[in-house]
Parts: C-alpha cells; sequence; structure tokens
C-alpha cells in the first residue's frame, strides 16, 4: 500500500519517479487496473467490444512509446519497468477520475441540468492538461529534459496512445 501511496504522490508531482522502485507484481497489478478501468470509460462511451480493443491498442501504443523513449533517450531498457509504472499509475488515477466524471454526467443529465455539456468538457479539459502535466513530470525527472521538451514528448505520448488507436477504431 506505501508503493501505491508513493506513486500516488507523481500526480502532485511530489515524488521522484527515479526513486521508486517497482515489483512485478505492484507493475502487473497496475497493468491490469489499466486495463478494467479503460474498458469502463470506452465501455461507457461506445461498445464495449470496441473499447477493449482502443484499450489493447493504447496498451500496445504505451508500451511501444516508453520502449521508443528508453532506447533514443537513455538507450537502457531496464528502466522499462520504471517507467511504464510511474506513467500508468498516475494514468490510472486520471482515468478513476474520468469515471466519476461520467457518472456525474449521467446525475447532471437525469437532473435535467442544461449546462451538463460544459461541465463535462472543462472537466475533461482539467483532466487531460493534469495528464499531460503529470506525463511531462515523470518524463523530465527520468530523461533530465527541459520543461518545453518534457511537454513536447508528454503531448507526443498523448497523440500515440489516444490519437492513433481513436483513428484506427474509426477505419
Amino acid at each position: 500500500m506505501s508503493l501505491l501511496i508513493s506513486y500516488l504522490k507523481l500526480c502532485w508531482f511530489k515524488n521522484d519517479p527515479t526513486d521508486l522502485m517497482p515489483s512485478r507484481v505492484f507493475s502487473r497489478s497496475v497493468i491490469i487496473f489499466y486495463f478494467i478501468s479503460g474498458i469502463i470509460v470506452e465501455g461507457l462511451i461506445a461498445d464495449p467490444a470496441d473499447g477493449t480493443l482502443e484499450v489493447s491498442l493504447r496498451a500496445i501504443m504505451a508500451f511501444s512509446s516508453v520502449a521508443t523513449f528508453l532506447f533514443f533517450a537513455e538507450k537502457n531498457i531496464l528502466l522499462f519497468q520504471r517507467v511504464f509504472t510511474a506513467i500508468f499509475v498516475c494514468e490510472n488515477f486520471i482515468m478513476t477520475l474520468a469515471i466519476l466524471c461520467e457518472i456525474l454526467d449521467v446525475v447532471l443529465i437525469k437532473m435535467h441540468y442544461e449546462y451538463h455539456e460544459y461541465v463535462g468538457i472543462g472537466l475533461a479539459i482539467f483532466l487531460v492538461s493534469w495528464y499531460l502535466a503529470i506525463v511531462a513530470y515523470i518524463l523530465r525527472r527520468f530523461f533530465k529534459y527541459n520543461v518545453s521538451k518534457s511537454l513536447t514528448l508528454a503531448f507526443s505520448y498523448f497523440i500515440l496512445t489516444y490519437g492513433i488507436p481513436m483513428l484506427f477504431m474509426d477505419i
């Protein structure tokens, strides 16, 4: 539990991800939660089968992106588990908040709240911005990049892990 709390502190930029050493069991649990939460969110948005495929494509793109960052930046694949675990724990936290936002949207619709779409869009922009900041922070700490390069790579990671699978699903 203390390892999870240490990783969750990354979401508030309080811990250094380079100091955290995940066990294989912890990393596997993070991946399983990633799939479950992603399937729930995608299942609420679209068909559960399509959601499962999209989450699988996102995971493949996420692992590929982290491996590519490590290959070109560090030439050290041994950091792979540490980097993807840090990113996935924070992504799982953001995804859990997204699930809560989906529930809030349903409640606002049932209450006939006129501006529920604006609330949803605002929360989505906030969560995506926070997610980009977290990934940039993790990449900056692991690779010693400056802020602008870290944000650029975080945005690239976001496009690769969310944009490409979404485009693939639209084909």
